[in-house]
């Protein structure tokens, strides 16, 4: 929804900012929806995914703080409270004009697993006096960088993990990490063979993370890998690989890099 309808970074381009709200709940809506439905007609459990990133002022002030605090609603909130029985973040100042009685009831419809898809923390300062939003993105430094140019920050996933479980306690199902990967310039080498070394020690290190996190009490049942496949990546076509196994594009041949037996080797043992 935000960058597709908020920020024009993905189809359908449009940058409508806080004024696609309607988008998000009508999202939301449908899901509520569907659980319904599902639930009528099978026994299968219910889930739903959302991207999410713990959030870091960029300084020390009470101006950070809040535009930290606002990003957290924007991106983290949004979408999880109201699937949670607490509603809208009040924080966010949206516009209730688009819901109808019992919406808010529909979404919070009990559901067996939510989804974590997580990359990256998220660096936030306060935004110049012009600015159309509450907060700035800004770059988090003293980390290893991914293709998409994304710290590489394990220990995120685990505070990640944390915040979800004490922000909403007992309303909070069971989590997969659904989606937890890393885009890098794959490529064979004169053996034909992919060695991606720096995925080995992405994966290593986010799964420590969950571990950690399952240790301090967070109900964590699944760990999925973005991806299996190098694939396309919404804007970025195929310029991007996240793949355990490498695609040629052209030729559709497909070679397991070194993250592969690596990852296998993990789940046998």
């Amino acid at each position: 929804m935000s960058l597709g309808h908020g920020m024009g970074e993905h189809a359908p381009g449009r940058t409508l900012l806080f004024d696609a709200f309607p988008v998000a709940h009508h999202q939301l809506l449908g899901h509520g929806l569907a659980v319904a439905a599902l639930r009528a007609r099978s026994t299968s459990p219910v889930a739903i995914a959302n991207n999410y990133s713990p959030v870091r002022p960029a300084g020390d002030t009470d101006a950070d703080r809040a535009a930290a605090a606002a990003y957290d609603a924007l991106h983290n909130r949004l979408f999880t409270d109201p699937l949670l029985g607490r509603g809208y973040p009040d924080a966010l100042g949206l516009d209730p004009g688009v819901m109808r009685d019992g919406d808010l009831d529909v979404i919070a419809a009990p559901i067996d697993v939510l989804g974590v898809n997580y990359y990256n923390p998220t660096g936030i300062r306060a935004p110049e006096a012009d600015s159309p939003l509450p907060f700035e993105l800004v770059p988090l430094e003293g980390y290893p960088r991914t293709a998409f140019d994304w710290p590489v920050a394990p220990d995120g996933l685990r505070e990640l993990l944390l915040l979800l479980h004490e922000r909403y306690g007992g309303a909070l199902p069971p989590i997969q990490v659904t989606e937890s990967g890393c885009a890098y310039a794959d490529a064979p080498d004169a053996d034909g063979r992919v060695h991606d070394p720096e995925r080995i020690a992405y994966l290593d290190g986010h799964i420590r993370a969950v571990r950690q996190a399952m240790a301090e009490g967070v109900p964590v049942t699944g760990y999925f890998v973005w991806s299996l496949l190098d694939n396309w990546e919404w804007a970025e076509g195929f310029t991007k690989r996240f793949g355990l196994v490498h695609v040629d594009f052209d030729t559709q041949r497909r070679t397991p890099k070194s993250s592969y037996a690596w990852f296998s080797d993990l789940v046998r043992r």
